[in-house]
């Protein structure tokens, strides 16, 4: 979900977006909207201002990180305020409008300003965080299938990105999973709340090769339909928006994963194994979906043979 500030950062992409159009389209129109005389000078700026602009608004809306892009922002307001206050006493055509168009400007500023300094206060870490959340109703009571996850070394039978869980404590764990590109990646992690037979929480403990929280909930199905098995979790993905979309293109992206892992969870508590095509027994990824071979037809049954077909006999 995107948080007021992410929002902020949104919407003054946008509005470089918006700005810079119209300024390189039809820089004349937008002289005269804003007070200032319509001439080849002021054209000329006016285009260069939109052209800076729409430099600003792909920075911000294309980067992971758009701090420095609200730092060139910020430079570009200055400038606008500098040309507008010589237009103020230069190319004046209606002056009310060149204070109106100043005051925008000084407006804007002080967004782009606290907007700049907040983003440039968070760490760089290089990583791409991922919410996913997912939901599948199971047919089983709630006290068994939350007896099942609660043993952590279950989880490797349907979560089929683990190599093993190894419970190392009370509430500890020691994680081992492949990861996109033959990669294997390992971390500890303690259940932070256990209320039987109701949810399980849990965090990854420092150092970790991927950072992970999240939550399962059981709660009774309606029409008594079994465990509603709702998951949320939160990865930090190696490699930022690169590595992510390396993952997704591989299959292996965490909400691709999640998803699959509670079709095979509900398999596993349902009918005890799990159903896949014999060229896909570990999911969808790109590379396992390689493997595939059409499909062929039934084997002819025993006993059928030409000229049977219409049931007459020689």
């Amino acid at each position: 979900m995107e948080t007021r500030d992410d929002a902020l950062t949104t919407f003054l992409g946008w509005f470089s977006l918006g700005l810079g159009v119209p300024q390189v389209v039809a820089p004349g129109r937008v002289c005269r909207a804003v007070g200032v005389r319509d001439d080849d000078t002021s054209r000329f700026w006016m285009r260069l201002v939109g052209v800076r602009e729409l430099a600003a608004a792909a920075g911000i809306l294309g980067q992971r990180r758009p701090a420095p892009w609200l730092w060139a922002r910020v430079a570009g307001d200055a400038m606008d305020l500098t040309l507008l206050a010589a237009a103020l006493v230069t190319k004046r055509e209606r002056a009310a409008r060149i204070v109106g168009a100043m005051g925008s400007v000084a407006g804007i500023t002080v967004a782009d300003v606290v907007d700049a300094i907040r983003l440039g206060r968070q760490p760089e870490t290089g990583d791409e965080t991922v919410r996913s959340r997912f939901a599948v109703t199971v047919r089983r009571d709630p006290e068994e299938v939350y007896g099942f996850w609660h043993d952590l070394e279950n989880l490797p039978r349907f979560m089929k990105h683990l190599e093993s869980v190894q419970v190392t404590g009370d509430r500890r764990s020691h994680w081992s999973a492949h990861a996109p590109v033959a990669r294997t990646v390992e971390w500890d992690a303690e259940i932070v709340e256990d209320r039987p037979g109701e949810r399980i929480a849990w965090r990854s403990v420092d150092p970790a090769d991927v950072r992970n929280s999240g939550s399962v909930r059981f709660s009774p199905a309606p029409g008594e339909r079994g465990t509603e098995v709702r998951l949320d979790m939160e990865y930090t993905v190696p490699g930022g928006t690169l590595g992510l979309t390396v993952a997704k293109l591989l299959g292996e992206a965490p909400e691709q994963q999640a998803r699959d892992d509670l079709q095979r969870f509900k398999q596993v508590m349902e009918a005890g194994v799990i159903a896949r095509s014999e060229a896909t027994p570990e999911g969808m990824a790109s590379r396992r979906l390689l493997r595939q071979r059409p499909a062929q037809p039934p084997p002819e049954p025993v006993g059928a043979g030409a000229g049977s077909h219409d049931g007459s006999s020689s």
